[in-house]
Parts: C-alpha cells; structure tokens; sequence
C-alpha cells in the first residue's frame, strides 16, 4: 500500500495540541482591516479551538 497523503493546505493551517485538540486561526483577520474595530482585530488575532462537529473531518485531512 502506498503512503498517505496529508492534506497539504490542511497541514499549514492546523497544529495540533498536547492533548490531542486541533487549534486553527480565526477567520477575517486578512485583509480590508482598516474598518474593521481594534477591540475586533485584536480578539481575531488569538487561536481558537476547532469545533467538535468539525474535529473528525479535519483529523482525517491531517491523518490522525
């Protein structure tokens, strides 16, 4: 059997904690920031948890 694959824009923008949860960034934070609020901006900055709806389908794009 060949190797699997794993998802390579999956790979860029998930890391994986100790404990085995899949922390990502949040959303809107790229571009067209000037009317965006600071107090906005600055609580999109931090990382967030992925949902646990979401959990099983991101695992299976990074292959654990």
């Amino acid at each position: 059997m060949p190797k699997v694959k794993t998802n390579s824009g999956a790979k860029k923008r998930f890391r994986i904690t100790g404990t085995g949860k899949v922390r990502r960034k949040h959303a809107y934070k790229n571009h067209i920031l000037t009317k965006k609020e600071t107090k906005q901006k600055r609580r999109l900055s931090h990382f967030t948890l992925v949902s646990d709806a979401d959990m099983p389908r991101v695992k299976a794009l990074l292959n654990l």
